[in-house]
């Protein structure tokens, strides 16, 4: 028993159908998961830059310098708001900033914002 016409007909649009949700989704991870990984590792250098401020007893104008000169490494625009601070005797460092993502008819903005502090083991007394 063949199976009809509009049986094969259907069959063909839901595998278009599928194929077309599929590449969508491929294509919005292509776009997203950079910038949601480079946002991660500027997370981890922002702890180490704080940790390294804290154990070598730097000022807190020396932790945004570093990490303004990290920023283009992990795409983090010119414009971010970077403060630095201490209390505690812990270096606090936070970063804000958006980071658009741009899709065929809709742009999404990417917001960071991250505070970090050193670890209480490593300050300098």
């Amino acid at each position: 028993m063949r199976p009809s016409d509009s049986q094969q007909g259907s069959a063909r649009l839901k595998l278009i159908i599928f194929l077309v949700a599929f590449a969508l989704v491929i294509y919005v991870g292509y776009m997203y998961v950079p910038v949601s990984l480079d946002a991660y590792y500027f997370k981890d250098a922002m702890q180490n830059k704080a940790d390294q401020a804290a154990a070598q007893g730097r000022d807190t104008a020396w932790v945004r310098d570093q990490l303004v000169k990290l920023g283009p490494e992990y795409h983090v625009p010119p414009d971010a708001e970077i403060t630095a601070g201490q209390s505690d005797q812990r270096v606090e460092i936070r970063v804000k900033f958006l980071r658009p993502i741009s899709f065929p008819g809709y742009t999404y903005n990417y917001e960071f914002d991250h505070t970090v502090k050193s670890s209480t083991f490593l300050s300098v007394r």
